[in-house]
């Protein structure tokens, strides 16, 4: 697996997941209408920052396989929550930690798993 792809992957789950506090911080600004929409800062960022994750992953996918790097995208979960208890004050519970470890341990499968299909494809 190539370690460039990977971590654009990771940094496009960083990206994403700013975007996400700052769709949550337009929320309170929010206007429905085209000056409204418009002058949300908030919600102008979190778009580019969305934009800007897009062409980081599609430039990763071109690199390697979309079934090794996919999965990356849910450690976007564990950055959200982190950042929701950082900017938000969100309580990290027992649970939320568990969920966090169960994607990281899963994501580490699809890895192992991956370079396992690597390997056997080498052989054959």
């Amino acid at each position: 697996m190539n370690k460039k792809p990977v971590f654009m992957v990771i940094l496009t789950t960083i990206l994403i997941s700013f975007a996400q506090v700052l769709y949550k911080f337009g929320t309170a600004k929010l206007s429905f209408s085209i000056e409204g929409l418009i002058l949300n800062y908030f919600l102008i960022g979190g778009l580019v920052l969305y934009g800007i994750g897009a062409a980081i992953l599609i430039i990763a996918l071109k690199n390697d396989n979309l079934s090794t790097l996919y999965p990356i995208i849910a450690t976007g979960y564990v950055w959200v929550l982190i950042l929701s208890n950082y900017f938000f004050h969100e309580e990290l519970n027992y649970l939320k930690w568990l969920g966090v470890i169960t994607i990281v341990v899963g994501i580490g499968f699809i890895g192992w798993g991956s370079k396992t299909e690597q390997y056997a494809g080498a052989v054959e």
